[in-house]
């Protein structure tokens, strides 16, 4: 699995969530560093990717967290229930929903708030590597597929990207 491989994979749940932003009085969103946001974003990524999608937990964790900047959507409660990453070379990757947090938009607004990172630190594109389920939603905001499907962690994947 290469860096830029697996790392935006979304829930099949999370297929149908619209480019919508849910409702920011219910929500609130963070950006930050893996020292700052790793307790928050980490049991998301391992729920989703490690206990639901059965990836290999060596696989999911690895040192290129410590050089990303990360998003995590918390509720009103300060629960975590979503998160990315933007990867120094502009690959958005981790994408991660809560099963009962899918639905409402979160996905969105990680990938909207990890696009406008990528705009601020100079980058023309984003790129990400997406588990084809996952495709229309990407597909919904404006991320186009290129090349033959692949398998990573044992999951189909396609390369997608979009100019920013």
């Amino acid at each position: 699995m290469t860096p830029s491989d697996h790392s935006s994979e979304m829930p099949a749940d999370q297929r149908s969530e619209a480019c919508a932003t849910p409702r920011p009085d219910s929500w609130r969103l963070e950006l930050g560093a893996w020292s700052t946001l790793q307790a928050s974003a980490a049991p998301i990524r391992l729920e989703v990717f490690v206990h639901e999608q059965h990836v290999p937990l060596a696989e999911e964790l690895d040192t290129l967290d410590e050089v990303c900047v990360h998003a995590v959507v918390f509720d009103a409660q300060g629960r975590a229930l979503a998160t990315g990453r933007l990867l120094p070379d502009g690959h958005i990757g981790r994408m991660a929903v809560l099963k009962a947090a899918r639905g409402q938009g979160l996905g969105s607004a990680v990938l909207n708030a990890l696009m406008q990172q990528a705009r601020k630190k100079g980058f023309a594109e984003a790129v990400l590597s997406a588990q084809t389920h996952a495709q229309g939603f990407y597909s919904r905001h404006g991320f186009v597929p290129e090349g033959a499907e692949y398998l990573d962690a044992k999951i189909p994947h396609v390369l997608m990207r979009k100019a920013l």
